[in-house]
């Protein structure tokens, strides 16, 4: 199942893929939503965030490849930071260029985890249970940031600009194929290309982790970190984030709207 939100006649509606018409829902996306019987063409919808995450987890060196050519080490436990909530966006939406910041920004194309239950403290077969789904992620980031002052790595504001959260467009349920592939084409040009199988830590094994930290809840959203080929994006530029099975997430970097 491929489960979206979207606005129809002015109210906020949950919604599953069905070919090319969208199946309106009643219900809690995470408590088994109901048909209400009508369906709207896919064409044309206004799309809105999959689900409102609480909270949106950012992975950092978490892909292999990408860990091996900055020299880092591999990590023994998963590096992860907390992004505002209102740095969310989600499909078709600008991405705005930060009022306090004039550098450049970039794109990261990644995989992202949803949390369908409460996961506290969870081993890793209950942490792949607690798994609603996958989504596609941009995580951009103003990475001139993180360095820029000696004494402190500014992660949360590099990742947490209004506007800098992107996923979407929908939510699916499916297993994710044995070959999976995160592509991020920018302005049509293909930038990214890496297997899910090169993760350091699995969804499972990131849920499960992080769960031993702090208590996830239903729509959190993990960002799983992302490959080599981040870019800076230039202005009107569209950056499409595709992940194998579940759909492609669009954006245009827009800073002077």
């Amino acid at each position: 199942m491929k489960y979206l939100r979207l606005r129809h006649n002015g109210a906020e509606r949950l919604g599953r893929l069905n070919g090319d018409t969208v199946e309106l829902l009643d219900g809690d996306l995470f408590a088994a939503p109901t048909p209400t019987g009508e369906t709207v063409p896919v064409e044309g919808i206004e799309w809105l965030m999959p689900c409102v995450p609480p909270k949106m987890v950012i992975i950092v060196h978490n892909i292999r490849a990408a860990v091996e050519k900055a020299g880092h080490p591999i990590p023994e436990d998963p590096l992860y930071l907390v992004r505002s909530p209102q740095a969310l966006n989600w499909h078709q939406q600008p991405i705005p260029k930060p009022a306090g910041f004039d550098g450049r920004v970039f794109y990261e194309g990644e995989l992202g985890v949803v949390v369908g239950k409460v996961a506290r403290n969870l081993d890793e077969a209950q942490a792949a249970d607690a798994i609603f789904g996958y989504t596609c992620i941009n995580d951009v980031s103003a990475l001139e940031l993180v360095d820029k002052n000696p004494s402190f790595g500014q992660w949360t504001r590099a990742k947490s600009f209004d506007g800098f959260g992107c996923f979407g467009p929908v939510i699916s349920t499916d297993p994710l194929p044995a070959d999976a592939e995160i592509v991020t084409t920018v302005g049509g040009r293909e930038r990214q290309r890496y297997p899910v199988t090169d993760m350091i830590f699995s969804p499972a094994q990131l849920v499960s982790r992080i769960s031993r930290d702090m208590t996830l809840m239903p729509g959190d959203v993990i960002c799983c970190g992302t490959s080599v080929g981040v870019l800076p994006m230039k202005p009107g530029t569209t950056v499409e984030v595709t992940v194998s099975g579940v759909g492609t997430l669009s954006n245009v970097y827009a800073p002077n709207e």
